[in-house]
Order: C-alpha cells, then structure tokens, then sequence
C-alpha cells in the first residue's frame, strides 16, 4: 500500500496523486510539486490515504513543501501576469489574422512554461504566434484550444438556476450526455430549457437520471388501468421525484371521478 495525497491545481481541476512524505497535511492547504517537469502550486483535495501500488503504473511525485507566504505572492504575481499575458496573446494574435479568442492563460509556478487557452470556428496555424509570444516570455509556450463546454467551465458564468456553473464549482471531468436523459426525466425539450451557457445539454441532465430509470420501473405507465383501494381507475400524472401517482377514480355509487395521489405500492397494475 502506497501513502498518497489527491492535489489538484484547478479550482475544479482534475485530482493528481502525490506522496504526502512526512508532511502533515490538511484539505485546502497549498502546496509546491513537481509536475511535468515543471514546479506546480495546488491545492490539497483529499486527505492523505492508503491506495494498492497496482493503482500506479509510475513512481508518484513526492511534495516538496507546504507553500508559505513568499510562494503564495508568488502565485498571486504570476497570476496577474497570466491575464496580461492573455491581452498580449490576444493583441498578437489579431495583428497576425488569426481567428481566435484568447480566454485565459496560466504559468507554471517556477514560469517555466505559459499555457494559454483559447476558443475558435476553425482549427490554427498559430506557429507564428508562438514564437512572438516565446520571443518575449523566454519560456515555453502551449496553445491549447478548447471546445464550448470547457470554455464555460473556464469562464465561470452563472447558470439558468442562479448559480455559478457546475462545471466551474465542482466536476473535475465531463460526462457524456443524451436528450434520452431529458426524456427519462419527462422534461421539456425546448432547447433554452436543457441548454446550458455552453450550447450543449446541462450537466445536471446526468445528476438524478438513474433515480428516475429506477422510478420508472416501479411506477405505472400514463394511461395504465390500475386498482386502487377506491376503485378501478386510470393513471393520468406520474411524479417520479415525490414517487406518486395521480389516478383518475371512477365513483361507482353516483358515477362521478376524482383525481386521487397514490403510492406505487398501494396499486396494483391491471393487464388490459
């Protein structure tokens, strides 16, 4: 068993293992590694843990330091030297013609490389663009162009339900998502209604979906005939997130009907 710690370098950023050492380390404590052959700054995201040696396929990093205050103005420097640069990339990138939106850019803790993200229609020869922005960096430069939903994730709106995207809060990775999910769920499919800032099917599609597979199973379809302990009756409504049913009862002594909830339990299915 190997000791580790989970650190990510993202606020909603993949987890990376590393050794923990020695160090006495507690979640949101900031830490110095080495990764990709670069000295990184993160986060911690996980306490430290035992996981099997089988789980790694290459001897883990260790941490090198607790960040302390001249690493974290450090940080805070050259993060504010990230969004000049993105001006800068930007400025550069239009003198040259090319079509792209610089969005945003990130060193590396020790500046040794600069990572900059940016969005377009069509796929860059963004050669030139390097070499001005290596001419005035003296470091390594990656262009990286990003896709629509990693460009909402990397600028961090707020959603149709008032709160910042989920993307930007907390998923470390996309999931795949189908317009079978908002079927499932019995939800509108009017795309401004399932969309999110990104143009693609919200995130949270994908949250409570098998809950509803799993609801489904249980309940009966609309329509079904079913038995009540009023009477023989028609399924007319479903509501998977409280699990009822709305049942359409015909009263036989004065041969009236009533919309009645039921439990799935409660009824039985009539084979028509």
């Amino acid at each position: 068993m190997l000791k580790v710690v989970g650190v990510s370098f993202k606020k909603a950023g993949k987890i990376y293992y590393f050794n923990p050492l020695d160090f006495n380390l507690q979640i949101d404590d900031k830490v110095i590694v080495n990764s990709n052959s670069c000295i990184e700054i993160g986060t911690v995201k996980t306490p430290i843990k035992e996981i099997s040696e089988d789980e790694f396929d290459r001897e883990l990093s260790p941490i090198i330091r607790i960040a302390n205050k001249n690493d974290l103005k450090e940080d805070e420097k050259n993060k504010i030297d990230a969004k000049e640069a993105v001006k800068i990339c930007q400025e550069k990138a239009d003198k040259l013609g090319l079509n792209l939106h610089a969005i945003e850019a990130e060193f590396t803790f020790d500046r040794k490389k600069l990572m900059i993200y940016f969005s377009s229609n069509n796929r860059v020869d963004f050669r030139k663009l390097v070499k001005e922005l290596a001419a005035i960096y003296r470091n390594r430069i990656e262009l990286r162009q990003i896709g629509v939903r990693d460009h909402a994730k990397l600028v961090a709106s707020v959603g149709l339900c008032g709160q910042k995207c989920c993307c930007a809060r907390f998923l470390d990775d996309f999931k795949p998502l189908s317009i079978k999910m908002a079927k499932e769920q019995d939800i509108t499919l009017d795309p401004n209604k399932i969309s999110g800032l990104c143009g693609r099917l919200m995130c949270c599609l994908s949250y409570e979906n098998e809950n509803y597979k799993i609801a489904k199973k249980a309940m009966p379809k609309v329509g079904q005939k079913v038995q009540t302990q009023d009477g023989i009756g028609v399924v007319v409504e479903n509501n998977y997130v409280k699990e009822k049913c709305k049942i359409r009862v015909k009263i036989e002594e004065d041969d009236t009907e009533v919309e009645k909830s039921f439990c799935p339990k409660d009824i039985k299915q009539i084979n028509s």
